[in-house]
């Protein structure tokens, strides 16, 4: 069962400034320029926060908050809601709004199979926010993820909540509008629960957090601690499968050392329909062939279309345990079947042997400036293909989801210490 919960977010006062300049992209996403840049918007943004540049970051995190909200800078709000959450922003000329809400989700280990993974994780970020859990007793950033709403009942709550005037509306440096509500009428919350309730659900982004929640849990709970305290439960943006603003962005990947040659492109015809395109037609071939299971490759000197011609023929590429919605991911063909069976491309590393990019011409011109060797232009995997392969206890290849935009940090925090 999942369950999820109101709670009283502490948030940025009027007192704290400009929004705009508060707000930060995720503590995982600032890099050294980043992080003194927002150090240099505000002595209160929230960066100092989440990834203080001194030594003793933990402890300066914590105190911070301590002074901030006896000063004012940051208070709790009076009654328990679900923070709905809308993103407006533009990918490749469209226009998206995702609407989800931000509560708090009962943690449960993944063997229980009711928050469920969808890639691996690595020990060293786990470490790291273990220890801020540690000194802040507050999650300050939420996780993210995604449930099943096949009747769409959740929707038109989370609409009829955004035709108030939001507690926040804030414009990132990405050019995406960030407008939360809060939701506080039980009746709604209610409907919400209900539907979320007897559904499994799934990690879109956050899964080292989301661990070392459940590792900070038990750590509380060893102390004395039990019940329905805030550390039994991780803050975390919860966006309908259903949502058409949830937007997952293809992750292409590009080969550092290794060349596309005449006889690979031999041996991939006989799986794929193989053509030549031109540069300008790379998308829509893409789009057309999506169904099929379809890649683009530039060597630097031309694109080579190819669209899966029997699904069948390429079983033999694909270990027995895969189950069949595994198979179909073109993540997994592209590893399993061009990497590593056509080309004897394995055991990638990032940035040694494999990179990866977000946007098409900025992948195209990693090859262009000889950085790459080729590079594998792909569509996206669909939000029902993650929560499908999910459900099978399968995790995906390394960068196998990019859902945009990410959520700003700096709208609220909650406090772990609290009854829920």
């Amino acid at each position: 069962m999942v369950e999820i919960r109101p709670f009283k977010a502490i948030r940025y006062t009027d007192k704290a400034g400009d929004m705009t300049k508060l707000i930060t992209q995720p503590y995982d996403k600032i890099d050294p320029e980043m992080q003194d840049r927002y150090y240099a918007k505000s002595e209160y943004n929230y960066c100092r926060l989440i990834l203080p540049k001194e030594e003793n970051r933990y402890e300066m995190a914590a105190k911070r908050i301590e002074e901030w909200l006896s000063s004012g800078i940051i208070a709790k709000d009076g009654e328990p809601a679900l923070y709905v959450y809308f993103q407006d922003f533009e990918v490749l000329g469209k226009k998206y709004t995702r609407k989800g809400f931000i509560s708090a989700v009962k943690l449960h280990p993944f063997e229980e199979k009711v928050v469920l993974p969808h890639e691996r994780t690595h020990k060293g970020p786990k470490i790291d926010r273990l220890n801020m859990l540690r000194a802040t007793k507050k999650n300050l950033e939420a996780g993210f993820m995604l449930y099943p709403d096949e009747e769409k009942v959740t929707i038109p709550i989370l609409e009829k909540a955004a035709a108030g005037s939001p507690i926040i509306d804030v414009v990132d440096e990405y050019g995406v509008r960030n407008r939360i509500w809060a939701l506080t009428n039980p009746d709604d919350i209610r409907a919400i629960q209900d539907v979320i309730a007897p559904e499994q659900v799934v990690i879109a982004d956050g899964h080292h957090r989301y661990e070392t929640a459940v590792t900070f849990r038990d750590e509380m709970r060893k102390n004395g601690y039990e019940g329905n305290e805030g550390f039994n439960f991780r803050m975390t943006l919860m966006v309908p499968i259903q949502d058409e603003g949830l937007v997952v962005l293809p992750t292409h990947r590009l080969l550092l050392k290794n060349e596309l040659t005449d006889a690979h492109l031999k041996e991939l015809a006989k799986y794929f329909e193989v053509s030549e395109i031109e540069q300008d037609e790379v998308e829509e071939f893409l789009e057309v062939y999506a169904e099929e299971h379809a890649f683009v490759a530039y060597d630097g000197k031309k694109f080579y279309g190819m669209a899966l011609l029997e699904p069948e023929n390429i079983e033999r590429f694909f270990k027995p345990e895969y189950s069949e919605e595994y198979r179909n991911l073109d993540v997994v063909i592209l590893r399993d079947v061009i990497f590593e069976g056509i080309m004897g491309v394995k055991d990638l590393k990032i940035d040694e042997s494999i990179a990866y990019e977000r946007w098409m011409d900025d992948a195209i011109a990693r090859v262009d400036s000889g950085e790459a060797k080729v590079v594998f232009l792909m569509n996206p995997t669909g939000p029902h293909e993650v929560l499908a392969v999910a459900k099978n206890g399968e995790r995906m290849p390394e960068k196998s989801t990019d859902f945009y935009p990410k959520m700003v940090s700096g709208t609220g925090m909650m406090d772990l210490l609290d009854a829920l």
